[in-house]
């Protein structure tokens, strides 16, 4: 999603620039605003949006191998939008910098909304410091959750990714049950789309890029499992996991959709 974010800010005139550990020839027309060096990427920033996997990639990203942290020696505002566990992220204020301003700005709307600049952001931070990301996350986005202070946003996307995985699972279910019955699956969506089943998945079935796609550990769908063991780390003491645990396991058997026997 990263690619299209920055595409986006390109495209509203924003002085941006990114850096990938891919080889740049992979971002056809978007390598003229990339850097492979992360050191000359790190220069001259001075806000700094980390779009990575998990929390390994953010580790090695800021503090590890790519270090970007210690390259960065202009940095005033950190805008962290994986989807980490919200402990994880509560971690980071000790480990940073205090002179680096931190914003949680997790979003939804997968990779079709990234290029369509219609991601819906879930923030948390102080105003002033959202106040001055506002260009930027308008650029990007269509939609703006402020959520709380620092951290606040990514809880909001972990429980926001529950339902997301709920629906997709459940959806992909019916689907499957639905070429069982013989019926047709596109007017099943057609009816589900209008009717007391409507979702974010189903509505989305044809233009989601993951959603025929069968589970595979570095896909969306291995992603999505892995925001539900995020939710799954920050859950509330004593609370009921089992719903989010059969979650995380379906998803992980999720094969590739077939409309036929």
């Amino acid at each position: 999603m990263g690619g299209p974010m920055l595409a986006a800010m390109a495209k509203a005139g924003l002085d941006v620039v990114g850096y990938d550990i891919r080889p740049l020839a992979e971002f056809g027309s978007l390598a003229r605003l990339m850097r492979s060096d992360p050191a000359e990427f790190a220069a001259d920033i001075a806000v700094l949006f980390t779009v990575v996997r998990d929390i390994k990639e953010t580790e090695t990203l800021l503090f590890g191998a790519t270090g970007l942290l210690d390259l960065s020696p202009n940095l005033e505002l950190l805008v962290i939008c994986s989807t980490l566990s919200p402990r994880y992220l509560d971690s980071l204020r000790d480990r940073v910098l205090s002179q680096i301003a931190l914003v949680d700005a997790p979003m939804s709307g997968a990779e079709v909304a990234a290029k369509e600049g219609r991601l819906s952001f879930m923030l948390g931070g102080d105003a002033k410091d959202l106040a001055r990301l506002e260009p930027y996350l308008q650029a990007m986005g269509a939609f703006f959750h402020k959520m709380g202070a620092f951290g606040s946003g990514m809880k909001a996307k972990v429980l926001n990714n529950l339902l997301a995985a709920s629906s997709t699972v459940m959806t992909r279910q019916v689907l499957d049950w639905a070429v069982e019955f013989d019926l047709d699956p596109e007017r099943l969506l057609a009816l589900i789309n209008t009717s007391s089943g409507q979702n974010w998945f189903a509505s989305g079935f044809e233009e989601i890029e993951f959603a025929k796609a069968g589970f595979e550990a570095q896909n969306t769908l291995g992603i999505l499992q892995k925001d539900v063991a995020s939710a799954l780390d920050a859950a509330p003491q004593d609370a009921d996991k089992r719903l989010g645990l059969l979650l995380a396991e379906l998803i992980g058997g999720l094969t590739p959709y077939t409309s036929s026997k």
